[in-house]
């Protein structure tokens, strides 16, 4: 005995145009029927909350599942699966398309050569699958951009999920967040870790998709915004700040990347920062209070609201 629902959409060419359109969703529980052997022309993600069953790929080797996982159904690969008949299995999935989809693959949150991924949880990805179902209410005018959104969403969720990192992200990255404004080469950090580069290489690019070098480049480049949106430091102080001691070079890379001048980027976004600039990311549930200039700050045995 098994339940199932199901909803498919046809979004548009300028829906595609978005990166990412969802084809259908639907949830499912029980001793599913076999699904396959069949071959697709888009992604599907399956996510297994609960049970346990079979894959069997390309290659005809059979893999056991169990839940938590994610099975990926890629364009072109024959896939063939189905749950325990007797355990059965709770899945949830998302037909997806889109352009973005391949730069999904390349950074490493699909993965055709894995279609059996161990989660950790399947609450988040279960949890935007439900939203996508919700969203795919009869006569919702929003449905294809929503439910694209979503697939991005999702995404995110199956990536953050995945058994084999840390639930807050690798220790290898935290790190190297930590660190990445010390002026250290790559091969410094990796000895660091008691790595080799090629060694931090691989595992930088399994957790973020992106070489070491790209990875600290982006913190160093995100923190110098910081600075010249924030402060008045001279450009060459905030190259120095940032792990570059010739500003020359650092203008050049800003510019390069970023696309606009040091100097120039300052212009257009710089802004004073009352009290200060916060590495504190502010709970939403619980904003800092602001004070307009005319508005007294309580004192030390003054009521707070």
């Amino acid at each position: 005995m098994y339940h199932t629902w199901m909803r498919f959409f046809s979004p548009g060419p300028a829906h595609h145009r978005l990166g990412l359109v969802c084809l259908g969703v639907g949830l499912q529980h029980g001793a599913l029927p076999t699904v396959g052997p069949r071959t697709l022309d888009h992604h599907v993600a399956v996510v297994i909350s609960t049970g346990r069953g079979w894959y069997r790929g390309a290659d005809g080797r059979r893999t056991a599942v169990t839940a938590p996982a994610l099975l990926w159904l890629t364009p072109g690969v024959p896939h063939h699966y189905a749950p325990d008949p007797d355990a059965g299995w709770d899945e949830g999935f998302v037909d997806f398309a889109g352009p973005a989809a391949a730069t999904y693959t390349e950074l490493g949150y699909i993965e055709p050569e894995r279609p059996v991924v161990a989660l950790s949880d399947a609450a988040g990805p279960r949890a935007v699958v439900a939203r996508i179902a919700r969203a795919a209410r009869r006569g919702n005018p929003l449905l294809e951009v929503e439910t694209g959104a979503a697939v991005h969403e999702l995404l995110v969720a199956l990536r953050r999920a995945r058994a084999d990192l840390a639930p807050d992200g690798d220790q290898v990255l935290q790190a190297l967040a930590r660190d990445a404004c010390a002026p250290l080469s790559v091969a410094d950090h990796a000895a660091r870790h008691g790595m080799t580069t090629a060694e931090l290489r691989g595992a930088v690019r399994r957790a973020a998709g992106c070489s070491p070098k790209d990875y600290l480049l982006g913190i160093r480049l995100g923190r110098a915004k910081e600075l010249l949106a924030a402060t008045e430091l001279p450009v060459a102080a905030v190259a120095r700040r940032v792990g570059y001691d010739d500003p020359a070079y650092f203008s050049r890379l800003f510019t390069r990347r970023v696309g606009l001048a040091p100097v120039r980027f300052r212009a257009q976004q710089g802004r004073s920062v009352p009290g200060g600039w916060s590495d504190r990311v502010p709970d939403p549930d619980d904003p800092p209070m602001i004070h307009s200039p005319d508005t007294p700050k309580a004192g030390p045995g003054d009521p707070i609201g």
